[in-house]
């Protein structure tokens, strides 16, 4: 195997190591009989890529990245299990914003079609 498919392959095995399982579910956190295991959505990417420069030289190069947000947890208590969502204030913000920016050009449209 070339040099350059080993460092792929060495870079995709990195990649998995990091977006597992472990990466979306917390530890559970037991208080007072109450367990709470926390979630996240994670998302993970990766490229790569080579080329020969006509003079015989090869170059490879990639990466991967990954991102992640806490969405809520598990709540187990007293044997029911309840899901808990994390509010995220800033993005209903800019969601907000947004809904309210397109109502006022509709309304505008609307008031100009009038007249």
């Amino acid at each position: 195997m070339s040099m350059e498919l080993e460092r792929i392959n060495q870079m995709i095995e990195q990649a998995r190591d990091v977006i597992t399982v472990r990466r979306v579910f917390g530890e559970p956190v037991e208080r007072d009989g109450t367990i709470v295991i926390p979630a996240a959505s994670v998302v993970g990417g990766a490229g790569g890529g080579g080329g020969d420069d006509g003079k015989g030289a090869i170059d490879t190069g990639g990466g991967f990245g990954v991102g992640a947000r806490p969405v809520g947890a598990f709540v187990i208590r007293n044997g029911d299990v309840t899901w808990e969502p994390v509010v995220d204030r800033e993005r209903q913000l800019v969601i907000n914003a947004v809904i309210a920016g397109d109502a006022l050009v509709l309304a505008r449209l609307l008031f100009r079609g009038r007249h």
